[in-house]
């Protein structure tokens, strides 16, 4: 019988976010998977937890150790893969570990937990309704421009990771393409330096000064493209196919009679009486 691997989420920054059932499963299961064991050892030795490490799973390294992890798991043997923050596989390593256990028919179980992305988003002020996790924008300049050029369209909101190495240089590249739109600079989530600074490109920079670099892990995140409100359907309009429809004809003479008496296009008619609550598209 296959073991079960378990998707183990850390903290991002403070220690104390782990939760009681990650040091429960990380204490239960044979082995630990790390992205780097020298930064997982910090926190097990925190816990008490005294799992052995059975591979680590960097970036580089990946796809050599797949089928060395999935031999152990067919043995019988509970893994615990984690990353060095937050939840694995977001961009981390371990989406083809996961993918060779589901094609193997060993059982995948999250242990959810901290994601910089969603801290970010929550304390952001930006509509948490719709967004769009992008992972770490470009490094090479053109390819960011053109990364960040399509979201003038984009209207749900955006959230990437951004290497301090280079987020002035993309707070530029905003306030060139976006100057408008506003973004949200979320800088060490959770830690002692926590910090969140909001406005458009240009007063986010503005208010980072004169640093030569950001220090700190960075969640950068962008409101969406503004919706336009739908037209509504003129109350004349409303009051007449109200009072069509309360007469029980047919939906076709209905459709007629709106497109004759207002001159209503027959495609929007049609749409007014077979789809309730549908509204009108503006003219020209």
């Amino acid at each position: 019988m296959c073991g079960t691997l378990y998707l183990v989420s850390l903290p991002i920054g403070n220690l104390e976010d782990i939760t009681i059932r990650a040091i429960r499963t990380l204490r239960a299961v044979d082995a630990i998977v790390a992205e780097d064991t020298r930064t997982t050892r910090r926190l097990i030795d925190r816990y008490a937890i005294r799992t052995p490490f059975f591979s680590s799973l960097y970036q580089g390294a990946e796809r050599g150790r797949i089928d060395l992890i999935l031999a152990r798991l067919r043995e019988g043997k509970n893994l615990a893969l984690v990353s060095d923050a937050g939840t694995p596989l977001i961009s981390d390593p371990g989406f083809p570990l996961v993918r060779g256990a589901i094609e193997a028919g060993i059982p995948i179980s999250p242990i959810p937990g901290p994601s910089a992305l969603l801290a970010g988003l929550v304390a952001s002020g930006l509509p948490p309704d719709r967004f769009l996790f992008g992972g770490a924008l470009p490094r090479k300049v053109g390819d960011r421009r053109k990364r960040i050029a399509e979201l003038a369209r984009q209207s749900a909101t955006g959230i990437f990771y951004e290497s301090p190495h280079r987020l002035l240089e993309t707070l530029g590249i905003l306030a060139d393409l976006l100057p408008d739109r506003p973004i949200v600079l979320a800088r060490e989530l959770t830690k002692v330096h926590e910090t969140l600074v909001r406005g458009t490109p240009s007063q986010v920079l503005a208010a980072l000064g004169d640093i030569d670099r950001v220090k700190g892990e960075c969640v950068l995140l962008l409101g969406g493209t503004p919706i336009a409100e739908a037209p509504t359907t003129p109350p004349q309009t409303q009051a007449v196919l109200a009072m069509l429809l309360e007469a029980d004809l047919p939906k076709r003479s209905i459709v007629e009679l709106l497109v004759a008496a207002l001159g209503i296009p027959r495609n929007d008619a049609y749409r007014l009486v077979h789809e309730p609550g549908e509204t009108l598209e503006p003219e020209g």
